[in-house]
């Protein structure tokens, strides 16, 4: 399938972002998904899962920019002071990632069904979406992404579907977050399926994360393709 990408330009929370939007060939209208990027800000993973989403499964997908400008840390050290201010701000980081909802929605080949997934800060941002109770999104999917939150969710305001993708041995996301989690899930009454990957720590999608900066950051080749899978199955149900 041949797709078209176009950079775009959209206001999101308290700043202008700029994304990178692939949009597969054909008119029929379809569903449509934003991706949210790691640490580094919009890069060349995100924008290839951009481009993958369009191509092999036909949506709009927007590779989306919470940073706003476009803007990407100049390094890691950075990268976590940026991460930690919107973290600890998850009404700004909520209404910065809303932006790419609506983006999507408004698309003429949008069919008005939208979710987002999101890998690592990309999936907490994923997340911080769906603890807003955004009624823009009907499917997340986090991908390796911190489950903590100052903010949990509340009863029956998750309208969202939810699919968390984690590794079992990830040093950052510890069996203890995930209990919690689940339990913060259950409370809320929410739709969340929540799978653990042995053999995967953090960074299972990356393939250039190789386990050199962090052992416990490093590429797992089949967790990578189960999850995708996994994700796959997930929209299909939500989107049928």
């Amino acid at each position: 399938m041949s797709i078209e990408t176009q950079e775009v330009t959209y206001t999101a929370g308290d700043t202008q972002a700029h994304g990178v939007l692939a949009v597969p060939a054909g008119h029929d209208k379809v569903p449509g998904v934003a991706i949210f990027a790691d640490i580094m800000g919009l890069g060349k993973q995100t924008k290839a899962w951009g481009q993958r989403i369009a191509d092999e499964l036909g949506y709009l997908a927007l590779a989306a920019d919470v940073y706003g400008g476009g803007a990407s840390p100049k390094d890691f050290p950075e990268g976590m002071a940026w991460l930690n201010a919107l973290l600890k701000n998850p009404d700004q980081l909520a209404a910065r990632a809303g932006g790419a909802l609506k983006v999507l929605h408004a698309h003429p080949r949008c069919n008005g069904k939208v979710g987002a997934i999101g890998f690592c800060f990309g999936g907490s941002t994923v997340l911080a979406i769906v603890r807003d109770g955004n009624p823009d999104l009907a499917a997340g999917v986090s991908f390796h992404g911190g489950l903590q939150t100052n903010k949990r969710a509340q009863k029956g305001k998750v309208p969202a579907k939810v699919l968390v993708l984690t590794g079992a041995e990830d040093p950052m996301v510890t069996h203890d977050h995930i209990a919690d989690f689940l339990n913060e899930m259950r409370d809320a009454e929410a739709d969340c399926q929540t799978i653990a990957y042995t053999g995967a720590v953090h960074s299972f999608t990356n393939p250039d994360a190789d386990g050199r900066m962090m052992p416990g950051i490093k590429f797992h080749e089949p967790t990578n393709r189960r999850s995708w899978q996994a994700m796959k199955t997930h929209f299909e149900e939500v989107f049928a």
